[in-house]
């Protein structure tokens, strides 16, 4: 019964073609441990015969068979003319298989296993990380006693109440009032002098600032009043607007009483 072989590698010497076959020359690291008194083998090297039928459904071409890894499987042969067979050892082809390289493997692989695998690798990273971060840093005995001192002013500083800073209060902020704004006051607390109330405003300069007032929503400037008694000084146009418009607030400014 013909012994069988098994082969694996790439083409080194340029694809032969003939009527029915083709022919390739590979080689492969001969045996570690010849018999005694015997040479040692480095390399054995092989004339590969193969039906070109069989090449064909390979897609190897003779450019391709240089650099593609393949895997060969046959018997050897001493039926091949030497001019057609440089190698050691003549191989008739049964079957003949292209090997997938390291990186197609990788891409070919189902997209679960390559996420199971870089899970993993992340796990392991992340474990490596923790040991390095648990592991304590060696440190002198003067360092220690550093260390230990300044923990202790730390705590010192912790237990140490913080005085509260006084807050000031913030002055009160006016918007959208009339310049020379100080205050917005309860239209009920301005008490007008007898002397406002027996003259009469001109209705259209008072007509005017009602429009105003439509118009904007505020009064065109802030009345005088008297700090303390909140006795009206001037404005009092101004006055019977909002009284007109009823408005619950008005904008003043204070005349402070002369001592």
């Amino acid at each position: 019964m013909p012994h069988k072989i098994t082969l694996t590698g790439s083409a080194t010497g340029p694809l032969r073609e003939y009527d029915r076959y083709v022919a390739f020359d590979m080689r492969e690291k001969g045996s570690p441990s010849a018999p005694k008194g015997l040479k040692k083998s480095t390399f054995i090297s092989y004339t590969v015969f193969v039906a070109k039928k069989a090449f064909n459904k390979t897609g190897l071409t003779k450019k391709s068979i240089m650099q593609e890894k393949i895997l060969i499987q046959g018997e050897p042969t001493l039926d091949i003319p030497i001019d057609e067979c440089p190698g050691e050892v003549g191989v008739i082809c049964f079957q003949i298989t292209v090997l997938p390289n390291k990186k197609d493997k990788e891409d070919n692989e189902p997209n679960d296993k390559k996420e199971a695998k870089q899970e993993a690798s992340a796990a392991q990273q992340e474990v490596a990380a923790t040991k390095q971060e648990d592991k304590p840093a060696p440190t002198s005995q003067p360092a220690a006693n550093e260390e230990k001192k300044a923990e202790k002013v730390q705590t010192e500083v912790k237990e140490t109440p913080v005085q509260e800073k006084k807050v000031e209060p913030q002055k009160k902020q006016i918007t959208n009032q009339p310049k020379g704004t100080q205050d917005l006051l309860s239209f009920d607390e301005i008490i007008v002098p007898e002397e406002f109330l027996k003259t009469r405003p001109n209705p259209q300069k008072t007509q005017k600032v009602i429009d105003f007032v439509k118009r904007t929503g505020r009064l065109d400037e802030p009345l005088t009043i008297e700090k303390g008694s909140n006795i009206l000084k001037d404005g009092y146009r101004r006055y019977i607007v909002a009284k007109t418009l009823k408005m619950d607030k008005v904008p003043v400014m204070y005349e402070y009483q002369k001592s």
